[in-house]
């Protein structure tokens, strides 16, 4: 089963909507951007979910903090996984103490082989726990959110050594051919299932019914 997270929520409506659509991962940004939250409203948002039957995994977004801060946030706040959107190396994540969705940035300039050695590196470390990677689309100085796509052949490639997240200009239009063509053990939106910059239930919902289809869809 392909999972799915849905980042960037600030709402609790759309945290619910997300959960109750079958999300696996809600993503929460701590990191400076305009889907930034405070930790008051994290915790609104976590206890929210918390309460559901089936409750997606909580996943704080962080980006070059320090480790002891992240930590305490995830604590405070009741995460269950910890994101690092940016330029944290893997000795860094040997201090996180939660389970962890490690990004890996994708340029127009970015190999297979690159790819895999960075990946690579961070298994050997012995992490408290197998990290996941998110492949995303590097763009100027972006941490993420970009919007756009990179060469899912390059995921599909990755995919075949390690379990990776893909996210990168992903829509409920898009996201079927992802599926189809790489097969990645997940996928992240946020920007993609917005509508004039907030979140809209029915492209969440469209997003994950478009996924779960095409997970039964043969390869092309």
């Amino acid at each position: 089963m392909t999972r799915i997270k849905i980042c960037g929520l600030s709402e609790i409506e759309h945290a619910m909507a997300a959960a109750e659509a079958g999300a696996d991962f809600l993503g929460i940004v701590f990191a400076p951007s305009r889907r930034q939250v405070s930790q008051e409203k994290a915790l609104e948002l976590v206890r929210a979910v918390h309460g559901l039957k089936n409750r997606p995994a909580v996943v704080g977004v962080f980006v070059n903090w320090l480790a002891g801060q992240v930590n305490d946030i995830a604590d405070k706040c009741h995460l269950d996984w910890v994101q690092l959107s940016g330029h944290e190396g893997w000795h860094y994540c040997r201090e996180i103490e939660r389970p962890i969705i490690k990004v890996i940035h994708v340029s127009a300039a970015s190999t297979l082989d690159q790819i895999l050695a960075q990946i690579e590196a961070g298994y050997r470390l012995g992490l408290k726990h197998d990290p996941v990677c998110l492949l995303d689309s590097r763009v100027g100085n972006s941490y993420g959110g970009t919007g756009r796509a990179f060469d899912w052949q390059l995921a599909r490639q990755v995919q075949a050594r390690f379990p990776v997240l893909v996210a990168g200009g992903l829509t409920p239009a898009n996201v079927g051919q992802l599926i189809v063509e790489a097969r990645p053990w997940g996928v992240d939106v946020s920007g993609g299932v917005e509508t004039d910059g907030r979140k809209n239930r029915a492209r969440i919902r469209a997003f994950i019914t478009v996924v779960r289809g095409a997970e039964n869809r043969p390869d092309l």
